[in-house]
């Protein structure tokens, strides 16, 4: 066991040390961004994917993402995505996938019609593929996770080890994220969402990958630390990257971190006898405590402003006309492009050009349902209404998905704020199809 815990935070460290070597040397972020898939590749085929490898490597690439976009290391902006996509299938190919997934294809194939609306488009501006790989990457990354994870079997100490995996490169991203800017009070001046604080990159997908690693490590924290050692470790964590996604300023993502452990504190607290009920009860008490404790620490080092951000005020703490950053302009011009070509849509990745004539500005989507609603019609809403369902069906005989409500609610709410711009919906989603399965021991231990 002493050795597991060596292991642990060594490869911890080894990650803060990444960050800080590409950092120094920033070319190297693309050979790093090269050896994942490349490792990745040799430990499943020397598994044949007995133990679902895949999961494992595509986690670790979700994970990396944002880092990678931010430092440079991306090949293009869709080469995660195609990456666990290439992964989930050479999973089917080792361990095959259920027939039932095949619902998945078939939502999918509804977003076809509005592709050959787009391929007959007369004034179409920009080259056709890429626009349908900008649009549509997301969409093909959630149909092939969804399928090879859909009723695959795991036992919940799997599932444990794909959520470490998912959570180390974002403590590679938070390291770099203080090492771009240690100290925050020097660039905090106002409570738009700040690049500076995010690395440079979007600070709406930076929040969302840190809001995904608050629900990481405290997961870590609450079920799985299995010494004091591990118990501090993981709580250093998730105090140090909780810290760093509020101050990026961006609030989606955080939020959504926030619903997703009161999901699953909910869920433990439903399912626990009266002894863990009042165990749970604590928790509840230590969780306020904690989030009490990085909240005021932020607010001191934003001046306060981060409280008017959250309270949808400027710096002068006048409230701001619009709650979403804007996005509701660009939420009202889809529907109503929707109300207009309600059948088949406006044309896969056309309506960014289309809302120019209601907007007067070309701006990208940052919400996936209203854009499937403009671009495919009825077939686009069909083909949310799919995954929106399919999730629960399974949930039914897989009650002891103790992450189910987080995973979906992660999909859920990010799809609403920050699109599928990474694959990190995408891969989270099909996570909540998966059949867990707790491992009970011979000897119950407490």
């Amino acid at each position: 066991m002493k050795n597991t815990k060596i292991s642990y935070f060594t490869i911890i460290i080894f990650h803060a040390l990444i960050a800080l070597t590409v950092f120094v040397l920033p070319f190297l972020s693309k050979i790093y961004a090269l050896l994942i898939p490349l490792i990745g590749f040799f430990i499943v085929c020397k598994n044949q994917n007995r133990n679902n490898e895949v999961l494992l490597v595509s986690a670790y690439l979700v994970g990396s993402e944002v880092f990678l976009r931010m430092t440079g290391g991306n090949f293009n902006n869709e080469y995660i995505k195609f990456s666990v996509m290439f992964f989930m299938l050479l999973g089917m190919f080792y361990s095959n996938f259920s027939k039932s997934s095949f619902i998945y294809l078939f939502s999918l194939l509804l977003l076809v019609p509005a592709v050959v609306v787009t391929a007959n488009e007369p004034n179409l501006t920009g080259n056709f593929r890429k626009i349908l790989i900008f649009n549509l990457s997301g969409p093909f990354c959630i149909v092939i996770c969804a399928i090879y994870m859909l009723n695959r079997r795991i036992a919940l100490e799997r599932l444990k080890d794909i959520m470490i995996a998912l959570g180390l490169p974002i403590i590679t991203t938070t390291v770099y994220l203080f090492l771009y800017t240690p100290n925050i009070r020097d660039v905090v001046t106002g409570t738009q969402s700040n690049f500076e604080t995010s690395g440079g990159f979007g600070p709406n997908q930076v929040s969302t990958i840190l809001g995904l690693g608050m629900f990481v490590f405290f997961t870590q924290v609450i079920l799985f630390s299995k010494s004091k050692l591990d118990l501090f470790i993981n709580s250093g964590l998730f105090v140090f990257i909780s810290y760093r996604g509020i101050v990026t300023f961006s609030r989606g993502g955080i939020i959504t971190a926030v619903v997703m452990i009161v999901f699953l504190l909910l869920f433990l607290y439903y399912f626990s006898n009266s002894k863990g009920k009042n165990k749970l009860k604590l928790i509840f008490v230590l969780t306020g405590i904690l989030s009490v404790g990085i909240w005021t620490y932020s607010s001191f080092q934003t001046r306060g402003l981060i409280e008017k951000r959250y309270a949808n005020k400027d710096s002068a703490g006048r409230e701001k006309k619009d709650r979403l950053g804007g996005r509701e302009e660009i939420m009202d011009a889809e529907i109503n492009l929707f109300i207009d070509n309600p059948f088949l849509g406006v044309g896969a990745g056309l309506s960014k050009s289309k809302r120019i004539e209601e907007l007067g500005v070309e701006v990208a989507s940052h919400n996936e349902i209203t854009r499937l609603l403009a671009e495919h019609g009825v077939f686009g809403l069909a083909a949310f209404l799919i995954l929106f369902i399919v999730p629960f069906f399974q949930y039914i005989n897989n009650k002891q998905h103790l992450f189910f409500l987080s995973f979906y609610f992660f999909w859920l709410l990010t799809i609403n704020h920050a699109a599928m711009r990474t694959a990190a919906p995408a891969f989270i989603y099909a996570l909540s199809l998966l059949f867990v399965q707790v491992k009970i021991p011979e000897e119950t231990e407490n």
